[in-house]
């Protein structure tokens, strides 16, 4: 009797342990989704030179520089370091926020009186489709609420220059902090000798 309850205990882990093994290999496979594949004709062909590179941009670490990070905690990235984000975010300072979703990359805003038209109110979303500074990385959408009289109010959304100037000066504010970021992370590439002068 003890040797079925210890077979039916053994069972059960090993079924335990499949489960949670393909669960974390599902969330892997779904995590490695929306990676693109790199730009072969934009990086050089000697990998000396690739490492180089990404070193000198920021975008790779070497084990000296974590080494020597050790013990004074973990450098971590918030959404301040999204140049689009962030752009965005100065672009309409000037405009009381509903809701700033960084996780769910929305920006809205609150109703916002038109000087030209007092009886209209403009309200902005902004929604982040890519990371990547591009015209189609924001969808921007400019709602306008106009009221004749205390009840009664229409909302319409439109298209036109509020938009468009939106766009060009989010876009023109993330490339300035992203020349900005890649000056300040630029560290010159130092080879280490090699045993016997070799490269």
């Amino acid at each position: 009797m003890l040797k079925k309850i210890h077979n039916f205990r053994l069972n059960i882990m090993s079924k335990f342990k499949f489960a949670v093994f393909f669960i974390i290999c599902m969330f892997l496979l779904q995590s490695c989704k929306g990676m693109k594949p790199g730009d072969a004709t934009k990086s050089p062909p000697d990998p000396r030179e690739r490492v180089k590179r990404n070193l000198e941009e920021g975008k790779g670490f070497r084990l000296n520089d974590v080494v020597g990070k050790r013990g004074r905690g973990g450098d971590f990235e918030f959404a301040s370091s999204n140049v689009l984000w962030r752009a965005s975010l100065d672009i309409i300072d000037f405009m009381p926020l509903t809701s700033a979703n960084y996780s769910g990359g929305i920006v809205i805003t609150d109703w916002y009186s038109n000087d030209n038209n007092p009886n209209e109110t403009i309200k902005i979303t902004i929604r982040f489709l890519s990371n990547e500074i591009r015209s189609d990385a924001l969808d921007i959408k400019v709602f306008y609420k106009t009221c004749t009289s205390e009840f009664k109010c229409i909302v319409s959304q439109k298209t036109g220059t509020i938009d468009t100037e939106l766009r060009k000066e989010i876009l023109k504010r993330a490339t300035l902090y992203s020349d900005e970021d890649k000056a300040k992370n630029f560290k010159p590439y130092v080879t280490t000798p090699k045993i016997g002068g070799k490269d």
